[in-house]
């Protein structure tokens, strides 16, 4: 029985590194000098390293502070906005007596399979008529179409897995639904929360196709978007790019390690109880 275990841990340390593999080689291209990058065969381990790229970067486009801004921005938003919405609809589905409750269900992990770029074209029509292009709240609610179907199917069965009992025993000491909602089901659902607040923020912090649709100045630019402007047409500093991109990963990063625990609790939160 041990040497299954002992190539089961190989297998996953193998895994494990193939899917750190890109993220070790981003980051060692940004500290490489420019000829070190195409040079064959290539260099694992860098020689000489170039920690001056960071500083060049920042110095050749000083808007980069502001699309970090941007996109804490839509971020954050998009991360409440979905959550105020989806919190008392997954409730409401899981717990009260409504229509329809398979049919939303149903719509909801629909609308996960649909390829984004589908949504831009209509999106921006529809918001260039309203006036919601080059703004964060025109973003922040694209952001939301997309998280909104996700973080009610995550919220749904971590709701269902609380006993019901709680909010009735509230409502006979004389809480409404509602009030039984705010003080009693949602503070036990805050794992569920941070989970499907985590994953919202990383649909704000990652979006492409919106930032590149929706905006055109970068006043409002993301991240996602000013990257592009480190990309030539017949010419791209790879070095300025591995470098913004080992910068942008950090935030969501430091982010997810540091509520690791609470994402993994309120992804098996409900998986009993359905």
């Amino acid at each position: 029985m041990r040497f299954p275990r002992v190539l089961l841990s190989v297998f996953s340390v193998l895994l494990l590194m193939a899917f750190l593999f890109p993220i070790y080689w981003m980051a060692i291209t940004a500290i490489k000098p420019q000829q070190a990058i195409f040079a064959f065969p290539p260099e694992f381990v860098p020689r000489n390293v170039d920690w001056t790229v960071f500083q060049r970067i920042f110095v050749s486009n000083p808007d980069i502070p502001r699309y970090f801004l941007n996109s804490a921005i839509v971020g954050v938003g998009t991360t409440l906005l979905t959550l105020l919405l989806a919190a008392p609809a997954a409730y409401g589905i899981a717990h009260l007596p409504i229509r329809g409750k398979g049919l939303i269900i149903l719509v909801s992990l629909s609308s996960l399979m649909f390829p984004v770029v589908m949504l831009a074209t209509p999106l921006f029509v529809i918001f260039s008529r309203l006036g919601l292009t080059d703004n964060y709240f025109g973003l922040i609610l694209a952001n939301t179409a997309l998280a909104l179907p996700f973080s009610l199917v995550v919220l749904r069965p971590f709701f269902l897995s609380l006993p019901i009992q709680l909010s009735e025993a509230a409502r006979i000491d004389g809480c409404t639904v509602w009030g039984a909602f705010v003080r009693v089901m949602l503070p036990l659902a805050s794992p569920g929360l941070v989970t499907a607040g985590i994953f919202t923020f990383l649909f704000g912090w990652n979006d492409l196709v919106f930032a590149l649709t929706l905006t055109n100045t970068d006043a409002f630019r993301p991240v996602t978007a000013g990257l592009w402007t480190f990309i030539g047409v017949n010419n791209t500093d790879w070095n300025a790019v591995m470098a913004f991109s080992t910068l942008a990963m950090l935030p969501p990063l430091v982010l997810f390690l540091t509520a690791q625990r609470y994402v993994i609790a309120g992804l098996t939160a409900g998986a009993v109880k359905q």
